[in-house]
């Protein structure tokens, strides 16, 4: 077992997801972090894992009269400290964040709101305007095969367009929380280490690791996840690849039996922090000699 090296993990928990176990409840916090998205449920590519059924969890921009500011004015009047503005794609891919830049400078200047921002595949264009935000981190999901990128978010671009869209955040200092999704193509690991040596070339803020997970009423909903031993090989793998960088492993990932195992393979693979830990996990880490902490915000978030 490998220790995350000041021997603490960071159970994550943001309020725009319910969450009760036996050992933690956000079910009664306040609305600390919130998803908005600046599409509601519309996206241009109806990739064959989500289909804008994640979409539909977040708060739709669209419902409001007001400005992206003047909701995240009115959230942080009600308690909220941060929020994730993200959205569905266009047809390159680009979540059209820049039509929102001007407001998203706002809020970080005026209300003092930690932002998170989704950003697809973007241009240089917009990776320049988030340089002047002051973003607590843009994530991007990272995707290593040509094969994956056309036939599951069935998107004409290559793993060249990613690695560019990485130097341009780097090149104008946005802090990066790149996302590997393990088992993206139907289940099967396939371009996952291409995406991490990208991810090594550019060193982020952050890796959240996350695991294929079935949604009812989409292409993938009956799909296969990796294995339990690509799984936690993998995680292995990325924590020997950024020893001194903060993994995390995030929301998204089976549930059931398979995600208190996967979760233990994150402990023991020293990874930093879990967001919605399953039941037993907490003690299952302070058993190992960690000392557990929770934020009730996105993963590497800290108030």
């Amino acid at each position: 077992m490998t220790l995350p090296l000041n021997s603490e993990i960071i159970f994550h928990t943001p309020g725009f997801r319910g969450y009760k176990t036996d050992e933690h409840n956000n079910q009664t916090a306040v609305e600390e972090f919130v998803s908005v998205s600046v599409t509601g449920t519309t996206c241009a590519l109806h990739c064959e894992h989500c289909d804008t059924k994640v979409l539909r969890g977040m708060t739709d921009l669209r419902r409001f009269d007001g400005s992206l500011y003047d909701v995240c004015e009115s959230l942080a009047e009600n308690g909220t400290r941060g929020v994730l503005i993200s959205g569905g794609s266009d047809l390159q891919g680009r979540v059209p964040l820049l039509p929102h830049i001007a407001d998203l400078k706002r809020v970080r200047r005026d209300l003092g709101l930690a932002v998170r921002v989704h950003v697809g595949l973007p241009d240089e264009e917009t990776c320049a305007a988030l340089g002047e935000i002051d973003l607590d981190g843009a994530m991007i999901d990272v995707i290593g095969h040509r094969d994956t990128i056309r036939e599951v978010y069935h998107l004409a671009a290559d793993p060249e367009d990613y690695e560019d869209a990485l130097s341009w955040l780097e090149k104008y200092k946005v802090p990066m929380v790149p996302h590997i999704i393990l088992g993206l193509h139907y289940g099967k690991m396939l371009g996952e280490d291409r995406a991490l040596e990208m991810i090594l070339r550019h060193p982020p803020k952050l890796l959240a690791l996350v695991v294929l997970m079935s949604i009812s009423k989409t292409a993938m909903a009956n799909v296969t996840p990796p294995s339990l031993d690509e799984i936690g090989a993998f995680f292995q793998k990325a924590r020997k690849g950024l020893p001194s960088t903060p993994v995390m492993l995030g929301c998204a990932r089976p549930m059931g039996k398979m995600k208190v195992e996967i979760d233990r393979l994150a402990v023991d693979a020293g990874l930093n922090g879990i967001a919605f830990p399953a039941n037993g996990i907490v003690e299952y880490a302070r058993a190992a000699g960690l000392r557990p902490q929770f934020v009730n915000a996105c993963c590497g978030v800290n108030w």
